[in-house]
C-alpha cells in the first residue's frame, strides 16, 4: 500500500530517560492509537545509530476533508469550463467564460499619467520580484468548505490541500488528542504537554526540500529572498505566505512596507543633520560660547567638591548640541508627525490589498475554535451559552467570580512591574549623581569635567540602563505569559493580543522611561544657587550643563543602536549555536556510513530549532519599539530613521535566513491583519506629536531663541532678528559669597564676585524684592512654549485628520472588485444549485442537459425580477448550510 506524503513528524529520543519510562511509553501508545482511530496513517522508523524514533504522519484525503469542514477553511472553488459558463451566462461579456477574466475591472486612465507610470515602472522593475521566478497566481474564488457542497470544490486536484493547509489540520488534531485512558485526568491531552514532559522530543511539518538542492521552494526562497545580496529587491510576499502561512507572510509584508517608508524619513533626517553640519560655525550661540571674550565663570554643578568652571570649557559640547538642536529640527519634527500618519494610512490601503489577495477579507476571530487551555479551565462550569457566530455551545465565564478577580490581579502585577522599571531609572539617576560627584572630586583638570566628563557620565549611564532593560525583558517575558493565561481568553488571537499589549506596556516603560526623564524632568527643577532642590536631602538634582538635548541624543542613540545591534547578533548567533550543538550531539561517535541516515528530510529537520507559536512576538516588538524611537524622540536624534533603515534592510534578510536555515518549518496560522500592533502603532503616532512638541518647547532652546529674536527688541533695534547678546542674556548672576556650600577642593579657580548659571532670574545686584526672582522674559518664554505646544499639536492634528479623509482605507477600485467578486461567487453558487437541481452537468456534458428545464432555468436566471430574490434565497441557504457545520472535536 502506497502511503500519501508525509504531513507531520513526531520524534522521541530513546536515549532520554524521561522518554523511556513506562508512563511515557503508555502515553505514546494511547496517543498514537487515538490518531490512528481518527483516520491518520502512521509510519514508524528508527535510527539505531543515534537511538531516534520517528513517527511519520500521513493524512488521507478523508481526514483532510472532515477537518477542513470543522475548521471552516476557505478553499478554492472549482474552475468551471468555458462551455458550461456559456450555457450558464449566455453571450453576456459581463461574466466571461473563465474566472480570472471576471476579476478584471475596467477604469478609464489618463494618457499622460499612464506614460509617466510606464517610465517610472522601467526604473522600479529592477527592484520588483521577477515574475519568471515567482509567477503570479490566478486568483480563485473561495468559499467555506462543506462536504455537503463538495461539488463546488475540486477536491481531487493535487494541490487542493496545500502543504501549509495539511500542516495546519494536523496541528489542530495533535493539539486536541488525549494520551491517557483515565477520564478524570482533564489535562491529559495535546502534543504540547507531551513535549513538555519529554515524551516526545519534537513535532513539526517538513521543509520543502534541501537548501542546496535546486527545484524546491525552500531553495528558491533562500537564494531569491534570504540572500543579503537581494536586500534592495522587493520581497516575494505571496511565495512567503504560501510557504510559511498568513501570519508570517503578513509580518514580512508589514516589515517591508515599513522599511520602504523609512527611506523618505531617513532622507529628511540626513538633510536636517547636514544642515547642522554646514551651519555649525555660523551659529552665533555656539560661537559665542567658544569665544574667549565671553569666558564667563560658571557656578559649581555640585556642592563642596565641584569647582567654578569656565563657559569656554563646554565649547565642544555646545557645538555637538547644535548638530541635533537647530532650526531645521522643528520642521523635521513636523514632517515626521505627518510621516507617521501617512505611514499608517498607506499601510491600511496596502493591507486591504494584501488581505483581499490572500482571501482574508471576511475572516472573523470569532470563527476560531476556543483554546484548549480555556476549555479545560472552564470544564466544570455548569452554565453554557450559544456562540452566535459559530452556533456552538460554549462554557459561560462568570464575570464577578472569575474574569474580574483574575484581571484585577493581572493589572496589579503589571503596575508592580512598571514600578520596578521606574525604580531602575531612579537607580541610574543615583549612579549619575555619584559618578559626577566622584569625577569632580578626583579629576585635577576641571575643564575635562564639563566636556568629556559629561559625555562619559551620559554614555556609561546609558549602557547600564541598557543592561537593566535586558534583565527586565527576561523577567517580563516570563511573567506576562503567566498573567495572560489567568485572564481566560477564548481564542488564540485574543490571547496573543492581550499578551502583546501587556508586554508592550512593560517594554515601553522599560525602554523609554530614562529617555522621558532626560527629556522632561532632568534640569527642570534644580532651583537656583540661592536655594537648590535636593534629592534625598543630600544631592542636588542633576543639571544639563549647556543643555539636555545632547544627553538625550546620547541616551537615545545608545539604547536604540545598541539594542538593535545586540538583538541582531543574538538572533543569529543563538540559532547557529543551537544547530551546531544539535549536530554535534547527534553525529558524535557515528561512523560515516551511518551518517547517511540523516539524508532524509525528516531527519535533517530534527536538527533544527523549533519556531514556536509566539516566535513572531519578539520580532514585532523589536520593530514597534524602534518605531517609537523613530517617531516619539525624533526631534532629539534626526539620524534615528537612518539607523532604523540600515537595521531593517539587514533584519529582513537575516530573519528570512533564520527561518529557512535554522528553524523547522512553522505551522501556518490564519490571521486577518497584524492584530493589536496596529493600534499600538496608532497610539505611538499620537504620542509622538505630543512628545516632539514638548521636546522642542521645553528641552530645546528653540523657543527662548525665537522669543529673544523677535519678542524682546523693537524692530528698529539692530539686535532684532539676531542672537546678539543672547548668551549673556540667558545667564543669570549670583553672588559667590552667598553660596551655601562653596567649593573646598585643592585646585580652586579664583572666581570673581559673582558666578553665572543658565536661567532667567534677576541678578544679585537687583533690588531686594526682585533679587533671584524670575524675570519677565522667563514668563514670556513660558507662555510662548505653551502656545507652541498648543499650535503644534492642533496644526498637526488637523493636517492628520485631513490626510485620513483624503486617503481612504480601501482603494475605490479594490472595493468595486471585492463587491464584484462576492456577486460573482454568489451567482456561481446559485446557478450551480439550479443546474444541479435540473440535472445539468457541471463539466458541460450535453447528455445530462435537459433542454426544456434547462432553458427555463437559464431564462429565470437572466430575468432581473427573479434573479435577485433567487440569489438571496440560495445564498442564505448556502450560508446556513455552512454555519450549521459546527462539529467540535471533544477534548
Amino acid at each position: 500500500m502506497t502511503l500519501p506524503e508525509v504531513d507531520f513528524v513526531l520524534v522521541w529520543d530513546g536515549s532520554e530517560d524521561q522518554a523511556t519510562t513506562d508512563v511515557a511509553k503508555e502515553r505514546r501508545r494511547v496517543f498514537e492509537r487515538n490518531l490512528e482511530e481518527d483516520g491518520l496513517k502512521l509510519e514508524r522508523e528508527r535510527l539505531e545509530a543515534c537511538n531516534l524514533n520517528f513517527v511519520k504522519i500521513h493524512a488521507p484525503i478523508e481526514v483532510l476533508r472532515r477537518y477542513a469542514e470543522i475548521l471552516k477553511l476557505r478553499m478554492p472553488m472549482k474552475q468551471l469550463q468555458g462551455d458550461f459558463m456559456e450555457k450558464l451566462f449566455g453571450e453576456n461579456e459581463e461574466f466571461g467564460f473563465k474566472i480570472p477574466q471576471m476579476l478584471e475591472m475596467r477604469t478609464p486612465e489618463n494618457t499622460l499619467l499612464s506614460e509617466v507610470k510606464s517610465w517610472f515602472q522601467i526604473v522600479t522593475d529592477y527592484f520588483r520580484v521577477d515574475p519568471r521566478i515567482f509567477p503570479p497566481e490566478d486568483q480563485k474564488f473561495t468559499a467555506i468548505y462543506s462536504r455537503d457542497k463538495e461539488y463546488l470544490f475540486d477536491v481531487d486536484e493535487k494541490e487542493f490541500f496545500t502543504p501549509a493547509v495539511r500542516a495546519r489540520i494536523l496541528d489542530f488534531i495533535l493539539r486536541r488528542k488525549r494520551y491517557t485512558e483515565d477520564p478524570l485526568d482533564d489535562f491529559a491531552f495535546g502534543m504540547e504537554r507531551l513535549l513538555n514532559a519529554y515524551t516526545y522530543s519534537a513535532a513539526y511539518p517538513l521543509h520543502d526540500g534541501d537548501l542546496r538542492t535546486a527545484g524546491s521552494q525552500r531553495h528558491l526562497l533562500s537564494i531569491e529572498w534570504a540572500s543579503v545580496s537581494k536586500c534592495l529587491k522587493y520581497q516575494p510576499v505571496d511565495a512567503i505566505k504560501e510557504y510559511f502561512g498568513v501570519k508570517i507572510g503578513l509580518y514580512f509584508a508589514w516589515l517591508g512596507f515599513y522599511t520602504h517608508m523609512l527611506i523618505f524619513a531617513a532622507g529628511l533626517g540626513i538633510i536636517c543633520f547636514l544642515y547642522g553640519c554646514f551651519t555649525l560655525y555660523k551659529n552665533q550661540h555656539s560661537e559665542d560660547v567658544c569665544n574667549p571674550h565671553f569666558n564667563f565663570t560658571m557656578c559649581p554643578l555640585c556642592d563642596t567638591v565641584c569647582d567654578y568652571w569656565s563657559l569656554h570649557d563646554v565649547c565642544f559640547y555646545t557645538r555637538l548640541t547644535y548638530l541635533f538642536d537647530n532650526d531645521a529640527t522643528v520642521f523635521f519634527a513636523v514632517l515626521m508627525s505627518f510621516w507617521s500618519a501617512i505611514f499608517l494610512e498607506c499601510w491600511k490601503r496596502y493591507s486591504a490589498e494584501i488581505t483581499h489577495r490572500w482571501d482574508l477579507t471576511g475572516f472573523d476571530i470569532q470563527e476560531e475554535h476556543p483554546r484548549e487551555e480555556y476549555l479545560i479551565r472552564l470544564k466544570h462550569v455548569k452554565k453554557h451559552e450559544r456562540n452566535t457566530v459559530t452556533s456552538t455551545t460554549e462554557p459561560y465565564v462568570p464575570f464577578w467570580k472569575m474574569k474580574l478577580p483574575y484581571r484585577m490581579f493581572s493589572m496589579s502585577m503589571v503596575l508592580l512591574l512598571i514600578s520596578l522599571a521606574v525604580a531602575a531609572v531612579v537607580a541610574v539617576v543615583t549612579y549619575r549623581l555619584a559618578i559626577t560627584f566622584a569625577i569632580n572630586r578626583t579629576w585635577r583638570d576641571q575643564r575635562d569635567v564639563h566636556s568629556w566628563g559629561l559625555i562619559l557620565v551620559s554614555t556609561t549611564a546609558a549602557c547600564i540602563n541598557l543592561v537593566f532593560i535586558y534583565f527586565f525583558n527576561w523577567l517580563y517575558s516570563f511573567l506576562a505569559e503567566y498573567l495572560t493565561e489567568l485572564e481566560l481568553h477564548r481564542t488564540q488571537t485574543e490571547f496573543d493580543d492581550s499578551i502583546t499589549l501587556k508586554m508592550y506596556m512593560l517594554q515601553f516603560v522599560n525602554y523609554y522611561s530614562s529617555i522621558f526623564y532626560i527629556a522632561f524632568f532632568k534640569g527642570k527643577f534644580v532651583g537656583s544657587p540661592a536655594k537648590y532642590t535636593k534629592f534625598l536631602r543630600k544631592w542636588r538634582q542633576e543639571e544639563c550643563g549647556p543643555g539636555c538635548m545632547t544627553e538625550l541624543c546620547i541616551q537615545l542613540a545608545i539604547i536604540m543602536v545598541g539594542k538593535q545591534a545586540l538583538n541582531t547578533v543574538l538572533e543569529m548567533i543563538w540559532p547557529i549555536a543551537i544547530k551546531w550543538f544539535n549536530q554535534f550531539k547527534l553525529l558524535t561517535g557515528i561512523t560515516h556510513e551511518k551518517r547517511t541516515l540523516f539524508t532524509t528530510q525528516w531527519a535533517r529537520d530534527y536538527k533544527l530549532l523549533d519556531w514556536g507559536p509566539r516566535s513572531l512576538f519578539p520580532e514585532y516588538l523589536e520593530m514597534v519599539l524602534q518605531y517609537g524611537f523613530v517617531t516619539i524622540f525624533v526631534a532629539a536624534f534626526p539620524l534615528a530613521p537612518l539607523f532604523a533603515l540600515l537595521n531593517n534592510i539587514l533584519e529582513m534578510r537575516l530573519d528570512a535566513k533564520k527561518l529557512l536555515v535554522y528553524y523547522r518549518r512553522p505551522v501556518g496560522q490564519r490571521v486577518k491583519d497584524i492584530g493589536v500592533w496596529y493600534g499600538i502603532l496608532d497610539g505611538v503616532g499620537k504620542l509622538a506629536v505630543i512628545s516632539n512638541a514638548f521636546i522642542i518647547a521645553f528641552t530645546s532652546n528653540f523657543i527662548p531663541k525665537m522669543v529673544y529674536r523677535y519678542g524682546l527688541h523693537e524692530r528698529d533695534d539692530p539686535r532684532w532678528g539676531t542672537l546678539n547678546g543672547f548668551l549673556e542674556h540667558s545667564l543669570a548672576q549670583f553672588n559667590t559669597s552667598s553660596l551655601e556650600l562653596p567649593p573646598t577642593g585643592q585646585y580652586l579657580r579664583v572666581p570673581h564676585d559673582f558666578c553665572r548659571y543658565p536661567t532667567y532670574r534677576y541678578s544679585y545686584d537687583a533690588p531686594e524684592e526682585l533679587r533671584y526672582k524670575r524675570t519677565d522674559f522667563y514668563w514670556k518664554v513660558w507662555m510662548a512654549r505653551l502656545a507652541f505646544v498648543v499650535v503644534f499639536e492642533n496644526v498637526v492634528a488637523l493636517c492628520v485628520m485631513l490626510l485620513k479623509w483624503v486617503i481612504p482605507d480601501t482603494p475605490r477600485k479594490l472595493q468595486e472588485q471585492i463587491r464584484r467578486e462576492n456577486y460573482l461567487t454568489n451567482e456561481i453558487i446559485i446557478k450551480q444549485e439550479m443546474v444541479r437541481a435540473r440535472g445539468i452537468s457541471a463539466g458541460g456534458d450535453s447528455t445530462a442537459w435537459n433542454p426544456v428545464a434547462g432553458e427555463k432555468e437559464l431564462e429565470l436566471v437572466r430575468c432581473p425580477s427573479n434573479s435577485a430574490s433567487s440569489r438571496r434565497r440560495n445564498v442564505e441557504d448556502f450560508n446556513n448550510a455552512n454555519s450549521g457545520k459546527t462539529n467540535e472535536v471533544m477534548v
